[in-house]
């Protein structure tokens, strides 16, 4: 079956189906256990789902023909949902109804069923984030254990800057999810998605702990700062995160954040990219066949025209410029 207009991750096409209980069978496998109560009756059936796995996000594209009703179990996780095609009314639990549509998406929290009641044509994008992951990053970022398990808003307003850049992430993962040995191969690249879109998520969906999260961060002393550049430099290929340098120092994560600020000017993250940057220039400069695409992905560049903007202002030059001048000395 062709991709339709607006379908996301097509080439990794887990079902198209109409046949209810393969249905059931395969969002069972991919997300929880699900029911479709009104399609018992129902002669006629169809869905398709498209789903890869993004670090330790489960990314999903799904589609109904016709009008459906979804009754899930309890979730272990925590899920959002995006409708790109259609509207649904969702409903967690006994909780307010989300009127779902093109501006306007769910979360849905761990311990509760989930019902979706959709119109005909009905297209959404799924993700799954992993309870223990997402409430672990708070408490790292917070330097301290939750007293309360992590509670979100709802309904999610697709308009706002931390929503659209959450989706910008998806669409470099859509369009990464073409290549079978591209982006989505280096885990760098893949951790760096999957940071954008749980940290979209905490820092701009309201929950529990946004106020704990915006409050100001003590300040470590110049000792943590100097050993986590260290780390970093001695294991530049590691998958870092803000979360686990702050724990290798004994500090939380935002204190950690506000060290680099002060003595840096900078994110850890950001001095951790620019030390991957001169690996791609050295790189670059010693390699003579060196493909720029691959070495960028490889050290977690996802986004090529940043990329090449980036290394441009750094070194004055663009890296197909590099890569030229090093091809002309291996001719010499």
């Amino acid at each position: 079956m062709p991709p339709q207009a607006g379908e996301m991750f097509a080439t990794h096409r887990v079902a198209f189906s109409r046949d209810v209980d393969h249905a059931r069978q395969v969002l069972g496998d991919v997300f929880l256990p699900v029911d479709f109560p009104a399609a018992k009756a129902s002669g006629t059936f169809e869905m398709q789902l498209n789903a890869l796995m993004v670090g330790r996000l489960t990314c999903g594209y799904m589609r109904f023909r016709d009008a459906v009703c979804i009754e899930t179990a309890e979730a272990e996780n925590y899920h959002i949902d995006i409708p790109t095609g259609g509207r649904a009314t969702m409903r967690a639990g006994l909780g307010s109804p989300i009127h779902g549509a093109q501006r306007t998406a769910g979360i849905f929290m761990p311990g509760r069923p989930v019902e979706i009641r959709s119109d005909g044509g009905f297209a959404q994008l799924s993700l799954m984030v992993s309870r223990d992951h997402l409430q672990l990053e708070v408490q790292n970022l917070l330097g301290r254990e939750l007293s309360r398990a992590l509670e979100f808003s709802g309904e999610i307003d697709l308009s706002t800057p931390g929503a659209q850049t959450m989706m910008q992430a998806l669409r470099m993962i859509d369009d990464a999810s073409h290549d079978e040995g591209g982006l989505l191969a280096h885990p760098l690249a893949t951790q760096r998605l999957e940071q954008v879109v749980m940290h979209s998520l905490l820092f701009a969906q309201p929950h529990n702990h946004s106020a704990a999260l915006a409050g100001p961060a003590p300040v470590p002393g110049v000792r943590p700062v100097t050993h986590a550049v260290e780390l970093m430099r001695n294991d530049l290929a590691r998958p870092w995160s803000i979360s686990e340098l702050a724990a290798e120092v004994s500090v939380s994560a935002r204190s950690l954040q506000e060290g680099f600020r002060r003595s840096l000017a900078a994110t850890p993250m950001s001095y951790l990219r620019l030390l991957r940057l001169e690996q791609v220039r050295e790189e670059l400069l010693t390699t003579e066949a060196a493909n720029i695409t691959e070495v960028a992905s490889r050290w977690g560049f996802t986004h090529l025209g940043r990329f090449a903007a980036v290394y441009r202002e750094q070194y004055g030059e663009r890296p197909s410029d590099t890569a030229r001048s090093a091809r002309s000395r291996a001719r010499t």
